[in-house]
């Protein structure tokens, strides 16, 4: 079996990212586990909160987050055939928030993001043509009292065009999320 590179590599450019952020105590980190298009994945996180509040009315107001996160995709169809591949996934993602002004109960958010993949996804007859991708994402959630999270989200993988093919990748995830 040959190492593959490219997932430490990958890891250690995650790191090389954040520590800018480094500064700035981690806010919370997260757990998350998706399907989607004969795809699972389990993905860590890291997230910063922001310290701005828009459009605040009605006890509610428009915050944010960065959200690093490393994930690990095992491809149940590769090449559209019975075999198993695994790819890495970093990302890079500022997320917006809509939530209650008391930061608990329900909450609606939307995030773009930047992600680097191990290799090339293709799997069930869908191909992304390169590493690079925008994630774009959508999720509800609830906060609990103590500040833990439980959240649903639907996830789109694409080059936005950069190459074809371009067939995108779909994910529902629940992700759970636990503060400092």
């Amino acid at each position: 079996m040959k190492f593959n590179f490219r997932i430490p590599l990958m890891a250690a450019t995650a790191v090389i990212a954040i520590a800018p952020l480094g500064a700035h105590a981690v806010d919370s980190v997260s757990a998350a586990f998706a399907t989607g298009n004969s795809t699972k994945m389990a993905r860590a996180g890291m997230q910063w909160k922001w310290d701005s509040k828009w459009w605040q009315s009605n006890g509610t107001h428009i915050t944010g987050y960065w959200d690093v996160t490393f994930a690990y995709w095992r491809l149940e169809r590769y090449q559209n055939m019975n075999r198993n591949k695994h790819i890495a996934d970093v990302g890079f993602t500022p997320v917006f928030r809509w939530q209650s002004d008391k930061f608990t109960g329900w909450y609606g958010e939307a995030g773009i993001g930047a992600h680097l993949l191990s290799e090339v996804y293709d799997n069930a007859g869908r191909r992304l043509s390169t590493v690079f991708q925008f994630g774009d994402h959508i999720g509800i959630g609830y906060v609990f009292g103590n500040g833990t999270d439980l959240g649903l989200l639907y996830q789109h993988f694409s080059n936005g065009s950069i190459k074809k093919p371009n067939n995108g990748v779909n994910f529902t995830m629940v992700r759970f999320t636990y503060p400092f």
